[in-house]
């Protein structure tokens, strides 16, 4: 494992870290607590020190996890949580991809700490992100000095912005560096999938912001672990089984094109982190894991060949084309996506 520094900080993560929505939700198929621990603590022996959290990942199981994998060595791993989303209020069960309401008043704020320190069984949160930030979230001074204050009081260490679910969001991570130079970023950005995470990364080097970059998703959805073929049927409550068709058969057309980056000593999916680790302001890749199989592969990434410039100059040029391949557009962004600049 390697590791890297935030910038204008003392806080150290590994460059892969371990998220855990695949283990507290059941997203991507049940997995017990006592599987979660294992494979935690599994993760912290092969070097992995970040481990990002949610309060409503299994409304707080998430935090509880690590609490049961790591209280006895709290000091030697890296928690990032997020807060936002009033599921305390609002029912304990959320339905379907409905988005239950979010709170960040400072009181909110406060109360929804409280309830993550306790559940997590420690003092302070490394890393404390505004989950899926609105536009008119990042704008609220508000937020931000109830942010600022949590940090004076040692309760936090840093705080953050966690972007998504929708690929959307450019606004809110280009102003969240630009305007807030908050000291962490967490995006989706991977092979397949490099619009709006591009800009958001450009715009925080032209504002000489300190940002440090959390990647998810960075195997886009798995598609770039190379696996999936066009007869793949995903299994009944995985997400990526209400993907439509074209997303599957047009991302197995795409990979074909990247086996090239494939050697006997890096895979396909190690070659994705490696693409992503080849940016400087990336500090840690969080892919998706939900077996040990998959937990030591991508830990070994940082081990692996970086990609040559060649091999970033041809992803490059296969990229701009889109792979050769007329996909269908996107659909409703959820974020801020066109503005008036001249109002910012």
């Amino acid at each position: 494992m390697k590791y890297r520094t935030y910038p204008n900080t003392d806080l150290t993560v590994s460059e892969i870290g371990f998220g855990l929505w695949t283990t507290a939700t059941d997203w991507w198929g049940g997995i017990s607590d006592s599987q979660a621990v294992a494979m935690l603590q599994e993760a912290r022996d092969l070097g992995i020190t970040l481990f990002d959290a949610a309060d409503v990942y299994g409304n707080g199981r998430s935090e509880e996890q690590l609490a049961a994998a790591f209280k006895h060595c709290r000091d030697e791993v890296v928690y990032a949580t997020k807060f936002g989303y009033d599921f305390y209020n609002n029912g304990s069960t959320r339905r379907g991809e409905r988005e239950l309401p979010q709170d960040f008043s400072p009181e909110f704020v406060r109360f929804a700490l409280e309830e993550s320190l306790r559940r997590l069984q420690t003092d302070r949160i490394d890393i404390y992100q505004v989950h899926n930030a609105r536009l008119e979230h990042i704008l609220d001074d508000r937020l931000f000095e109830v942010l600022e204050a949590l940090k004076r009081e040692g309760k936090i260490r840093m705080y953050g912005v966690a972007l998504g679910p929708a690929i959307g969001w450019l606004y809110e991570g280009v102003d969240a560096a630009k305007l807030r130079n908050v000291s962490s970023l967490q995006i989706i950005w991977n092979l397949l999938e490099q619009f709006p995470g591009n800009r958001q990364i450009e715009a925080a080097r032209e504002a000489g912001a300190d940002t440090g970059y959390m990647i998810r998703v960075p195997h886009s959805s798995g598609m770039l672990e190379g696996h999936y073929t066009a007869q793949t049927v995903f299994p009944e409550g995985d997400h990526r089984r209400h993907r439509p068709k074209h997303w599957l058969l047009n991302g197995v057309r795409k990979v074909e094109a990247l086996r090239f980056l494939e050697r006997p000593d890096r895979t396909l999916g190690q070659a994705a982190e490696q693409w992503l680790l080849a940016e400087p302001r990336v500090m840690t890749v969080l892919p998706n894991i939900y077996n040990h199989e998959q937990l030591r592969e991508f830990a070994k990434a940082p081990e692996t060949p970086a990609l040559t410039q060649d091999e970033l100059d041809r992803v490059a040029e296969l990229c701009a084309a889109n792979f050769g391949i007329d996909d269908e557009p996107p659909g409703a962004f959820k974020g801020t996506m066109a503005r008036n600049e001249a109002a910012v």
